[in-house]
């Protein structure tokens, strides 16, 4: 008998440490998304400063290899002597410079973009339209437009016009092709059920095909911000007397390399505007269209 009773005691006095472990559990779980957030943070900042730091590290490689290896200035200038030649120039005259450029490469965008827009509807509404003038359009986009320029300055002579027209020719092409390529890529179970419901060619070509392009839309018109500031340059390397274009081929040819470099860093900073405003209407006007790492 008193075996038997010796393991009822042990029986009962079993449960006892499993109720401690019970009062514990809830304490690990509830540290558990505190420790993984504290995890996370510094994969955050980490990925929130890399494009700067690294931006920082290129140039800090950038001074201290021009300053080890004593690599001539006239060749390629550390960036402290490039922020001392941005200096050397009159805030005025960079005005000037950069309100030339910035013209230029906005009116030849919008001329792009109210041509090109346009285009992709005919080209995805008319299958003879699209073989028709999809050819024609390729071939306008293969010629070398360096080699064009200058016949286009000839014909249209030495005015804002014939610059307007080489930088509407290097941005209309990205935004044509891609806007075409989503318009064509509304799924056609969305066009059978607008069609069901006897909507016309142009409801369907508004409420449906367009909203569905817009990603592709914004991604060609983010593209094509770069290239209308390529295309002011270009047109600027021509026949100008004003520019940012005009100013690196002025300061190169007698060798201020520094400054011509200073041109070009704002030149790179007018298009990240440019992309970053695009950006900004994107997020304002059509939030769900961007991927949803970046809503």
């Amino acid at each position: 008998m008193r075996p038997s009773a010796n393991i009822r005691a042990v029986k009962t006095d079993v449960p006892a440490p499993v109720s401690g472990i019970a009062e514990v559990t809830p304490m690990i779980e509830a540290s558990a998304p505190v420790r993984s957030a504290m995890s996370r943070r510094p994969v955050r900042l980490a990925n929130r400063f890399a494009p700067t730091l690294t931006f920082i590290f290129v140039l800090a490689i950038w001074e201290l290899g021009c300053r080890v290896f004593r690599v001539p200035t006239f060749l390629l200038p550390p960036p402290s002597l490039i922020v001392r030649g941005a200096f050397e120039q009159p805030a005025s005259i960079w005005a000037g410079h950069v309100w030339a450029t910035v013209r230029v490469a906005v009116m030849g965008y919008a001329a792009a973009i109210a041509i090109s827009i346009p285009m992709a509807v005919a080209l995805a509404s008319s299958r003879a339209l699209s073989r028709t003038l999809y050819p024609l359009i390729v071939v306008v986009h293969s010629m070398p437009i360096v080699a064009v320029a200058p016949i286009i300055v000839v014909t249209l002579g030495a005015s804002d016009l014939p610059r307007v027209v080489i930088t509407f020719l290097i941005a209309f092409f990205p935004i044509v092709v891609t806007t075409t390529t989503g318009l064509l890529a509304t799924p056609e179970e969305m066009i059978e059920l607008s069609r069901s419901l006897r909507a016309g060619r142009t409801r369907e070509m508004l409420h449906i095909r367009l909203p569905f392009a817009l990603p592709y839309i914004f991604s060609a018109l983010k593209i094509a911000t770069t290239l209308s500031v390529v295309g002011a340059v270009v047109a600027e390397f021509v026949a100008a007397e004003r520019g940012l274009g005009y100013f690196i081929q002025f300061s190169t040819s007698f060798f201020k390399i520094n400054q011509g470099f200073a041109a070009l860093v704002i030149l790179v900073t007018i298009s990240l505007v440019f992309f970053q405003l695009i950006g900004l209407v994107q997020r304002l006007f059509a939030p769900w269209s961007l991927p949803k790492s970046e809503r």
